[in-house]
């Protein structure tokens, strides 16, 4: 699916959901039960981190498991390989935390949407411009919705996804100030790669699906 010339659009499941869920685990063995919750509970687009060990080796069975009603991006791109290799690996879009405009490029030449991290003016404009599918404002913790309003008023058509320390109400805040969607991680996931409560996973992912769907 793309959108203008040379820009790569998000995938549906995310554009629609309005949430991206990224998974920071500490082996990729532990994604199945979170995920299987996450699904379970409505979320529709996860980010899987290369923070995560063995990720790259258990994105198949991912893919069968869940692909079907999921979009499943790999995040934390740090180099020119690992984008090659996640794009190849069939990702739903790529996330890297940087400006790189070069990235755009090789993820764009894939034909696999890519959202690039920035936090500046510059940095955003400078991937949007080279035909990023989205921007990632990150920490979007350290700004608040606000920024976005300001930003839009010279990038009228910016299209970004903040990240870092999203929680709920900044969840709704962010959305109602014109991002695409939002990125979370912590507030949602807690301790559940931790072996936490599983049931009381479920119920703050209910939550946030409730909240991004208004």
């Amino acid at each position: 699916m793309t959108g203008e010339v040379g820009r790569v659009a998000l995938p549906q499941h995310t554009v629609d959901s309005r949430l991206v869920v990224v998974a920071r685990a500490q082996r990729a063995e532990d994604y199945d039960a979170v995920l299987d919750v996450l699904i379970d509970a409505g979320i529709r687009s996860v980010e899987l981190t290369l923070t995560t060990p063995g990720t790259f080796d258990r994105m198949p069975h991912l893919l069968a498991q869940y692909g079907a009603v999921a979009d499943l991006g790999i995040g934390t791109v740090t180099s020119a390989s690992d984008l090659a290799r996640a794009a190849d690996a069939g990702a739903s879009y790529l996330v890297t935390p940087i400006t790189s405009p070069a990235f755009v490029a090789q993820a764009t030449d894939a034909g696999v949407p890519i959202v690039p991290g920035g936090l500046t003016p510059t940095e955003l404009y400078a991937s949007w411009s080279a035909g990023a599918s989205a921007v990632k404002i990150f920490p979007a913790g350290q700004v608040g919705p606000g920024y976005l309003k300001d930003l839009r008023g010279p990038f009228p058509d910016l299209v970004a996804v903040p990240s870092g320390g999203v929680d709920l109400a900044g969840a709704s805040a962010w959305l109602a100030a014109g991002a695409l969607a939002v990125s979370v991680g912590g507030p949602l996931l807690g301790d559940a790669f931790a072996g936490g409560d599983l049931v009381a996973l479920r119920d703050r992912a209910q939550a946030f699906v409730e909240v991004c769907a208004r």
